[in-house]
């Protein structure tokens, strides 16, 4: 596959939003699961990793306090990623997109090269300017998924095609109708049309016109 510069953004694989995706029930049969997809446990404790990883950066940031007052659905938003980061996973693999660590490690040199170093690439992540904050280690997963979506655009014909982007998310919206998706009701409840748990003030996938585009990467 050709190299391609692929921005830090959450909201770059915002692709999905203009379909329905994932039903939320209860996850009684999964006792300490934040949500199961698939089968699969996305356990309360591994939200709980990524939560306080995020919030070890942020403290170690000069402006510590207004990160973490701004960030104060971080761990729905953190159950919303870790269920989407599978959804792509298992449309990925049903359309034969298998990305490599060393893909990922392109992005990575390619999105530090675009931020102005490593360190400028972490600060952007830690303050949120993609959408949902992350770790320095944890940039790589939100790679690696828009690699996937771009992928799948690939194989659906699509990556220049103005639909691509609803018909992405109908993929997605099928992959995971297929698996099943299951959230733990201490988290919300999911909304179908806006591909978010509701109750959250500020949603991971920000529904603007820009978002609704297809995935287009440079070079």
């Amino acid at each position: 596959m050709k190299r391609r510069t692929t921005a830090l953004s959450v909201t770059a694989a915002a692709v999905l939003v203009a379909a329905p995706l994932l039903t939320g029930c209860s996850t009684g049969a999964h006792p300490g699961a934040a949500a199961v997809v698939g089968g699969e446990r996305i356990s309360i404790s591994q939200v709980q990793g990524h939560v306080d990883a995020v919030r070890a950066a942020q403290r170690d940031q000069p402006d510590a306090d207004q990160l973490i007052a701004a960030s104060s659905t971080l761990t729905r938003e953190t159950v919303n990623f870790l269920v989407y980061l599978q959804v792509v996973d298992r449309a990925a693999q049903s359309q034969g997109v298998d990305i490599t660590r060393r893909q990922v490690q392109e992005a990575r040199a390619d999105a530090e090269a675009n931020a102005g170093g490593p360190d400028a690439l972490a600060q952007s992540a830690i303050s949120g300017q993609g959408g949902l904050p992350l770790t320095a280690e944890q940039i790589d997963d939100v790679l690696r998924s828009n690699l996937q979506i771009q992928g799948i655009a690939e194989q659906l014909g699509v990556l220049e095609d103005p639909m691509g982007g609803e018909k992405i998310g109908q993929l997605l919206a099928e992959t995971a109708d297929e698996a099943g998706v299951e959230i733990n009701p201490r988290y919300g409840t999911w909304d179908a049309q806006l591909v978010s748990l509701v109750d959250l003030d500020e949603p991971w996938l920000r529904t603007t016109d820009r978002d609704q585009q297809p995935v287009t990467l440079d070079g």
